[in-house]
């Protein structure tokens, strides 16, 4: 997925840079980068963060940084910030996002006879570096970010760093969010709300889809407005955005907390406990515990000083192994009890299949589970938050794929909470993954929790085209969503 932090400060801002950059550390899994403008031009670093943490890689470099604009990122793959010479001047930029057209923008630069562009490992370009060229197509950044974000199919925030300020835009359909924070005598954009206040930024507004603003020393202008439609990503709220963090004023744990409690309503399972696969199951599973009056309890405790996120690792066996070794079961809290498991989603159901083996062996009486979501059966098209090669990677797809003869495709029964195939389907991914009952997030649930009209929100992986590219007015505010609390006393 990746994320991104800048600021601008008229004083020194490289601890704020620093900082602010690493809180994004979650999204990333292969790379991270700053550079900072001052009199003497740029300063720029960039380290491999694939089995080491952000701060460790970059602790001893910011010291001897100096500036008062820059730019961070915690990039997918490719290195970043890039520093670019053009007839626009030099500037530094960094990118976010999933540029699927990108074979063909390199094509059409090439017919120009005026580019060319460095190799990645594999024979694949930087995206970041097609980006910049889209860029320098044009007269001024402006009209090359609004050349960019045109051409790209997927998409693309970004930054970057001239004489100028900062220029921040946000992709052309919002599908990541951009945020302004304030404080005196500096300004920041951020993707991850969680960044500012530690650093004291406050959330000033979050920018439209496709808008762009230019920070200076001075304060944050607009350069172009929001355009008319947005599908911001439902999955952020699901899964991959911080608990600390809000989009568009909506704030992901407590969204996580609604989750769980419209699952619990829906549900009439009789359990001895609830628990959340750690991490971002767990604020499922609170609202599910509190909504249905059963005990939360931790039956798997997460060892956290020195085995990485289980998704960084490029190749699925050593993925399965470090989610296995992270997870520490406690057989007191497992043995003779019927458990029910809350997630976020269910993607390839790997790791979680042999979880819940684990969870039998070690005395339970009977495993339920809860995704906070429907059944992934697309994948995204739009942001690189999964390392899924193929959709038939997906446990819904392989599912749907033995109920379909060996057929591949998805029609779009599957995807249709109360029909006869989806039922079927779930029922197939439940005795796959060994479970005793398997209940799905209802679509219209989610959406309820998250607070947006639904054609605010992109839910392409869980329906596909047909809920895509609805046109809508554009949408920006400042301040929290109003939300009635609901609570329901046991079942």
């Amino acid at each position: 997925m990746g994320g991104l932090f800048a600021t601008v400060a008229q004083k020194e801002c490289v601890s704020d840079l620093f900082y602010g950059t690493d809180y994004h550390s979650h999204l990333g899994t292969k790379r991270g980068g700053l550079a900072v403008a001052n009199g003497n031009g740029f300063q720029r670093v960039i380290h491999d963060i694939t089995t080491s943490q952000f701060r460790s890689k970059f602790q001893s470099d910011v010291t001897g940084m100096t500036g008062r604009r820059g730019i961070g990122v915690i990039s997918d793959y490719e290195d970043q910030p890039l520093i670019i010479g053009s007839h626009l001047g030099v500037y530094a930029i960094v990118t976010v996002g999933r540029i699927a057209n990108a074979a063909d923008l390199a094509q059409k630069a090439f017919g120009r006879r005026r580019t060319h562009f460095s190799e990645m490992s594999g024979g694949a370009i930087n995206p970041t570096e097609l980006v910049a060229t889209l860029i320098n197509q044009e007269a001024s950044f402006v009209d090359g970010i609004r050349n960019a974000q045109e051409a790209i199919e997927g998409s693309c925030s970004m930054l970057l760093l001239t004489d100028e300020g900062i220029y921040a835009a946000r992709d052309r359909y919002g599908r990541t969010p951009l945020v302004v924070g304030q404080k005196e005598g500096a300004c920041a954009v951020t993707l991850e709300t969680c960044a500012l206040p530690n650093l004291g930024y406050e959330t000033e507004r979050y920018l439209g889809p496709g808008e762009i603003v230019l920070l200076t020393e001075a304060g944050v202008e607009q350069k172009s407005p929001p355009g008319p439609q947005m599908h911001v990503c439902a999955f952020l709220w699901v899964y991959y955005g911080y608990p600390a963090s809000s989009y568009e004023g909506i704030n992901a744990e407590v969204v996580r907390y609604r989750c769980g409690e419209l699952l619990a309503r829906d549900d009439n399972v009789t359990i001895d406990a609830v628990a959340g696969i750690p991490d971002s199951g767990t604020g499922h599973a609170i609202g599910y515990a509190n909504a249905a009056g059963v005990p939360l309890t931790r039956p798997f405790v997460k060892y956290t000083p020195t085995w990485p996120r289980s998704f960084m690792p490029s190749d699925q066996k050593t993925r399965d192994l470090v989610a296995s070794m992270k997870l520490i079961p406690i057989r007191d809290l497992i043995e003779g009890q019927r458990l029910l498991f809350c997630e976020d989603s269910i993607v390839r159901g790997t790791q979680l299949r042999d979880l819940i083996q684990r969870v039998f062996d070690h005395g339970a009486r009977e495993v339920h589970m809860r995704p906070a979501c429907p059944p992934l059966v697309h994948g995204c098209p739009y942001l690189n938050f999964s390392r899924s090669k193929s959709e038939l990677d997906l446990a819904a797809r392989r599912a749907i794929r033995e109920l379909e003869g060996g057929r591949n495709g998805c029609p779009a029964e599957y995807a249709d909470g109360q029909s006869d195939k989806h039922c079927a389907m779930v029922e197939r991914i439940r005795e796959k993954m060994g479970l005793t009952s398997l209940k799905y997030q209802k679509l219209d649930h989610l959406v309820e929790a998250i607070g947006l009209p639904k054609d605010k929100l992109c839910t392409y992986c869980w329906e596909g085209a047909a809920s895509h590219c609805r046109p809508n007015a554009s949408h920006q505010r400042k301040g929290h969503i109003e939300w009635p609390t609901h609570r329901t006393s046991g079942k």
